[in-house]
Formats: structure tokens, sequence, C-alpha cells
């Protein structure tokens, strides 16, 4: 690898993290993107950061590349996580993967389960309940892509948890969304695909609890 500064940062000594090398892998993408590292270049720096182990290894791969406002700060030497609901980051990320199915049936996910990196889910003429109120997250940003073909799934979330809607809806609804004041340090959830003759949706855990129990007061008042 080209000649780089030695690393100066006190917590040198300590493991890397996954998102440690995630925001390692950004800087290098911005870089490429620039113009300030070649393809060549790019690409060994990219295997140099999937390698390391030590954030003293990891350091000198941006230090060259730090411009104001965009120098890498190491997870692990900054602040603590404040989030409000839980986030264990997975030993290896390309495990934290999964798909869940609901065809001519339904199913779910609900209690303490662990949101993945990506969840697929797919449902044709059936459904799939994702409830994340309880659940303990694998990353600070998680993709649901959700593909319903005349069927639907539901996703629900913690309210501090921001929700980003990037799925399209044809002959369908696709109207996936959070609370109105999330917090900054809990997750987000993105949810993206396509949702034809058929629906997803999302809301929030109090929302979610909202509807249910005024929909069994109106069960009631109706007998």
């Amino acid at each position: 690898m080209d000649n780089l500064p030695e690393p100066q940062n006190p917590h040198a000594h300590l493991r890397a993290s996954d998102t440690d090398r995630d925001q390692v892998v950004e800087v290098l993408r911005d870089a490429l993107m620039t113009g300030r590292l070649t393809q060549d270049e790019h690409a060994e720096r990219l295997e140099q950061t999937l390698k390391a182990r030590t954030l003293g290894e990891l350091e000198p791969i941006t230090q060259d590349l730090a411009v104001p406002g965009q120098a890498f700060r190491p997870a692990a030497a900054a602040a603590p996580s404040n989030s409000p609901v839980p986030i264990e980051e997975p030993a290896n990320p390309a495990d934290s993967f999964e798909t869940v199915v609901g065809i001519f049936g339904g199913g779910e996910r609900r209690g303490r389960w662990r949101v993945k990196r990506r969840t697929n889910a797919l449902c044709v003429f059936g459904g799939y309940d994702l409830d994340m109120t309880d659940a303990v997250f694998e990353g600070r940003e998680v993709t649901i892509w959700a593909i319903a073909i005349f069927g639907g799934v539901d996703i629900t979330v913690p309210d501090s948890v921001n929700v980003r809607n990037e799925g399209i809806g044809i002959f369908g609804g696709f109207a996936a969304r959070g609370g109105d004041d999330p917090d900054p340090n809990a997750p987000t959830v993105v949810v993206k695909g396509l949702a034809l003759f058929g629906g997803v949706g999302g809301q929030t855990s109090s929302r979610r609890h909202r509807n249910r129990n005024r929909d069994r007061g109106h069960g009631r008042l109706g007998h």
C-alpha cells in the first residue's frame, strides 16, 4: 500500500467494529467519486479496510483524505450510543440478512427478534407482519425490501425510530411512516419495494396499539 501517515489515535489498540469499517468505506467511496483516489487506489484501500482488525489499522487508510467536516471518527472513540432502542452490531455484516415469505398465507415477526440489516419480505396473495416494537436492531440503518402482490406487508416501528419510505405502489398502496418526532440516536428503517394490487404499510407502536384499543372498544359497543 502507498506510504501513509502513522496512526495518531490514542484508541488505536481497540478492536474495530463493523460500524468503523463502514465509515471508512463511505470516505473511500466519496474520494473515488471526487477524483481523490484512482480505481486501483480505491480497490487497494478497500481491501485494507475489510482486513483491518483495530482502529490503528483503519486510521491511516483515510488520514490523507480528510477534509474539514469529513474526517474519519472511529465509532469506538466516539461518545457511547444513547439509542432508545437496542442496537447490536453483528459479527459479520454479510450474515445480517433474511427473507420472509407469505404466499397464500401469512406470518409474523414480533417480540424480541433481531432486525437484520436487510430483510426481504415477499407476499403474494398473503401477508406478513413485522412488529419491531421489542426488537433488537443489527445496525443504525436497516432496510426492508417489501414486495406485496395481491397481498400486504405491515411494519410497526418504535416511536423513536426514523422511517424513510422509498417504495412505490402500482394499483396499490405504499405508505410506511414513523413517528412525528424521531430520536436522532435511534436507528433508521428504510422501506423499499413495490406494492402491486396490494399494500405496504408502516406505523409506530403507539399508533398501532391505539388503533387496536379503539377497534376493540368499537367491538364491545357493537355487542
